[in-house]
């Protein structure tokens, strides 16, 4: 997503903007993948906790985020955001009453620790920095949790559906408040195309489909090769370099990746298979 973003803004799209057609365009795709499938949208207790983690979870987490890049650097931003796997981990044995695996602790510290090298960057910020950073994981966490749960009972593709839409409904008041700055040419376009289907559509249904098969905080960990992702990718369309530490990084991710799918001992095995989509 940072590379189709990169290109969405040299085409002079702004932020608000941006994020609203990210979940519009991707709301309308699931919007009509539920109606091609025939499948039900969620419905009850299950709707309303979905369009919270939608209009208040993503939204949070996302001004958490951004606003904490203006208080601090972005590796230190980055390295607080990937609290999340740690966060989700703990919280996820403790609800499960189980204790934790020295491997698994061991490979989801590896992989914080690889993330802060692959990141980059220098580590500085204030204190409002490190507390937006901090809030930014704690929201996200929430919604992962939150998530498993719900996407046990209503699908993934239903789920993302709802998420998706609920996003999008905010931002759309976002821009009606602050105006409409659409792309200027084809790449603006396609940018925001790719952003809606491969960083959101295809993002977001794998990763409530992983929930429903690894629990929480497996997948809240697996998820930490994003970086590694986003680095190599850089690294082969927009020529960005590649530093050792962060080939370092990349490697110890990854080691700690293969850990965890080797691993027979999941913190949280999902309870209900039913309902996968």
């Amino acid at each position: 997503m940072p590379i189709f973003a990169k290109l969405a803004y040299a085409d002079g799209v702004d932020l608000p903007t941006l994020l609203f057609l990210r979940f519009a365009l991707a709301g309308f795709l699931m919007a009509a993948l539920m109606f091609l499938r025939g499948l039900p949208w969620p419905g009850g207790k299950n709707f309303w906790l979905l369009l919270a983690m939608g209009g208040v979870g993503y939204v949070g987490q996302s001004f958490c985020y951004f606003a904490a890049l203006q208080h601090a650097t972005a590796g230190l931003t980055a390295l607080l955001l990937y609290l999340y796997p740690v966060i989700v981990t703990v919280i996820s044995a403790w609800l499960a009453r189980r204790r934790l695996s020295p491997s698994r602790v061991l490979a989801v510290c590896a992989a914080l620790f690889g993330t802060g090298l692959a990141v980059g960057d220098s580590l500085d910020g204030s204190a409002l920095g490190i507390a937006l950073g901090i809030g930014a994981a704690a929201i996200y966490s929430t919604y992962i949790l939150v998530g498993e749960k719900i996407t046990a009972e209503a699908g993934a593709v239903p789920s993302a559906a709802v998420v998706m839409l609920a996003a999008a409904a905010v931002y759309g008041a976002a821009v009606v408040w602050r105006g409409l700055v659409l792309p200027g040419s084809v790449q603006g376009w396609v940018a925001a195309g790719a952003i809606a289907l491969f960083s959101t559509v295809l993002a977001v249904v794998g990763f409530f489909a992983a929930m429903q098969r690894l629990g929480a905080a497996d997948a809240a960990s697996l998820s930490t090769l994003e970086p590694v992702v986003t680095v190599l990718l850089a690294a082969i369309f927009l020529g960005e370099e590649i530093g050792v530490w962060q080939i370092a990084g990349g490697a110890i991710i990854l080691a700690a990746v293969v850990v965890l799918a080797r691993s027979g001992d999941p913190v949280t095995a999902p309870k209900n298979r039913a309902g996968r989509q």
